[in-house]
């Protein structure tokens, strides 16, 4: 591989970075030279930088302030045929490779750099907040699905094949980059139209990022909802002390789904991985709440297990 020249390819780095603030699902973003919504992020340097890791930390700490704790890769996109990332700028216009990486925090403190902050995850996904019903923005994307692949048999195929992550009924929380991917397909996000060099189609009330970060802050976020069934990461985005409603209400906010509360109440206690703190409180609006806490173990060979999700249906 050449890293340079008219074959070389650039390599991209880029941190989702998710919390917790007030119970909303944020992720730390900041703003690229145009003031576009971004993720953490810069290029690898094969000269200078020892280790992707090390690089992408130096990236988010020098743009953000925040320091990174533990972080999982998520993905790396280099599709050929994809507009975004658009080829480097100059005379070399080298293919652009980017990778993901995932971290999660109790720690949400405000950022001082400039464009440094936590932005609502389902402000930039409303379609996937179904915690009051189906969304409006997801009630004007099947019409004009509908319509993108009328007398078009590759994009009816297409959309009948993924209808069942869009229908309420068989609505799967962790395929947010398959949507996604579906709705820039069909031209019908901002990032597909400045793509293409066109005028938005419909106005969903969501918001766009920088180059494919969105894309890649889709792919962190179905991470994180399918995570939670098999593994306890919500505790990772949980304060050291919490009620079991706020323990909903974060589950929640992160699925985009309402959840039933005496099914994932027995979920949360047989699972054995909270224990009660013996204190109560008293800031929750109504009677004094019993606060608890993680044990860190689970039942059996103590390996921790993920969370039951019991939707209301």
């Amino acid at each position: 591989m050449s890293w340079g020249g008219e074959q070389g390819v650039r390599i991209s780095l880029s941190a989702v970075v998710m919390a917790l603030r007030r119970n909303v699902l944020c992720v730390l973003t900041t703003e690229d030279a145009d003031h576009a919504l971004a993720l953490p992020s810069g290029p690898f340097d094969p000269a200078n930088d020892r280790t992707f890791e090390r690089a992408l930390r130096a990236f988010v700490t020098a743009q953000t302030g925040f320091g990174l704790g533990f972080v999982e890769q998520l993905y790396t996109f280099g599709d050929a045929g994809r507009e975004a990332p658009r080829a480097t700028p100059g005379p070399d216009r080298r293919r652009e490779i980017s990778v993901g990486y995932l971290a999660l925090t109790d720690e949400a403190v405000d950022m001082e750099p400039p464009g440094a902050r936590w932005t609502p995850v389902l402000d930039i996904f409303p379609w996937e907040d179904r915690r009051s019903g189906s969304p409006a923005s997801l009630q004007m994307i099947m019409p004009a699905l509908s319509q993108w692949a009328q007398d078009d048999p590759p994009r009816a195929s297409r959309l009948e094949t993924l209808l069942p992550v869009l229908q309420t009924g068989r609505w799967d929380e962790a395929r947010v980059l398959e949507r996604y991917e579906l709705l820039y397909e069909a031209g019908l996000v901002a990032e597909a139209a400045r793509d293409r060099d066109l005028t938005p189609e419909l106005a969903l009330g969501d918001r766009s990022m920088a180059s494919d970060h969105r894309r890649i802050l889709a792919t962190g976020l179905g991470r994180l909802r399918s995570k939670l069934r098999y593994r306890p990461v919500l505790f990772e985005l949980a304060p050291p002390t919490f009620t079991l409603s706020a323990l909903q209400a974060a589950a929640e906010a992160v699925v985009g789904l309402k959840l039933h509360k005496q099914n994932f109440r027995r979920g949360v206690e047989r699972t054995g991985l909270v224990e009660a703190t013996g204190r109560v409180s008293t800031g929750t609006g109504g009677r004094p709440a019993e606060l608890f806490r993680y044990t860190g173990a689970g039942p059996g060979d103590g390996q921790a297990p993920g969370l039951a999700l019991p939707t209301l249906r």
